[in-house]
């Protein structure tokens, strides 16, 4: 994995979490920065901001979620849920020795982030969203919304259903991940966007391999992921999305406003969480600043690590200025 940092197993009260540091803040001067992926990611994912983020003098710890990477992986669909998942965060502070933390999230780890401001406020120094603007709940649970707007062929949608979803998945993961790293083909989403994307499982199995020149990622970076899930399994980031409407359960009464300095960065051709979505985000977040990449897809890591690392950076130094 070149020169990213060698795991080290963390028991996070009785969950086996595997972490990525970098350490610039030999002083302690400043909050650590916990770096969260998101699906079909792990730790890795942050290979360019782990050391940019050591640079600028900070802690930067990059976990592999549970489910994921060398992390424990239950099969327990229950254990997925947005409560579970942020004690698992909160533990990890406590087996770290750490009061509290900076958390950045991208995709999945955004909608982890966010919550974790809400379930463990006092945990938290700040909240940086990669992509994942934070929202209200919507009126009704949302995989009945998703189906409605995108039909059942939608990946999340089909996702619900345990009728051997991840067997496909992993039957070609070297496939998968070169379907889903790739760059977009166009500058900003457009108004409409075929429903035939959004069905990774169909595409997967029945259509063929992505153009080689479309890919965001180098072919030594794409083979760290695939050998990943080669040894994980997809179980655990499927049960992140089993676990969609139960959380909206969990959330829908919470108080949605969350006061912490916040930053939340989008792509400007995200075709999965586009940048609009975080246009009312000033109303529950009244701390947040924000900023769009343009010409870029939702792999901001990857696709634009430069522009990504200033951003996170210059915040970062003026929230942590002595």
């Amino acid at each position: 994995m070149n020169d990213f940092p060698k795991p080290e197993i963390v028991d996070a009260n009785g969950v086996n979490l595997a972490i990525y540091e970098a350490d610039g803040d030999a002083a302690r001067a400043r909050p650590p920065v916990i770096l969260v992926h998101g699906w079909p990611e792990i730790a890795y994912s942050w290979k360019n901001q782990l050391p940019a983020l050591a640079r600028a003098g900070f802690r930067a710890i990059a976990v592999d979620l549970k489910g994921f990477g060398r992390s424990d992986a239950p099969a327990d669909t229950s254990l997925y849920d947005i409560r579970h998942m942020t004690d698992d965060l909160a533990a990890l502070l406590d087996a770290l020795q750490l009061r509290s933390a900076i958390f950045c999230g991208h995709d999945w780890g955004g909608a982890l982030v966010w919550p974790m401001a809400q379930l463990h406020p006092d945990r938290v120094e700040g909240v940086i969203g990669v992509c994942t603007p934070h929202r209200p709940p919507p009126p009704v649970a949302p995989i009945a919304i998703l189906e409605k707007r995108h039909t059942d062929r939608h990946y999340i949608v089909r996702f619900q259903k345990d009728d051997g979803v991840e067997a496909i998945l992993e039957a070609d993961i070297e496939k998968f991940f070169r379907l889903m790293f790739r760059k977009p083909r166009w500058a900003s989403p457009p108004d409409e966007i075929d429903n035939r994307v959004f069905d990774i499982v169909g595409r997967l199995r029945d259509g063929p391999p992505a153009d080689p020149n479309e890919i965001a990622l180098a072919d030594a970076d794409i083979a760290v992921f695939v050998e990943a899930y080669r040894r994980s399994g997809f179980r655990g980031g499927v049960n992140l999305y089993r676990n969609i409407d139960r959380n909206w359960e969990i959330m829908k009464a919470r108080d949605p406003v969350i006061s912490h300095p916040a930053l939340w960065v989008g792509a400007g051709a995200d075709i999965f969480l586009p940048p609009d979505g975080a246009d009312t985000m000033e109303d529950i977040v009244p701390n947040v600043e924000k900023h769009v990449i343009p010409e870029c897809g939702h792999w901001v890591m990857w696709e634009k690590p430069q522009a990504l690392n200033d951003i996170l950076v210059d915040w970062l130094l003026r929230q942590t200025r002595d």
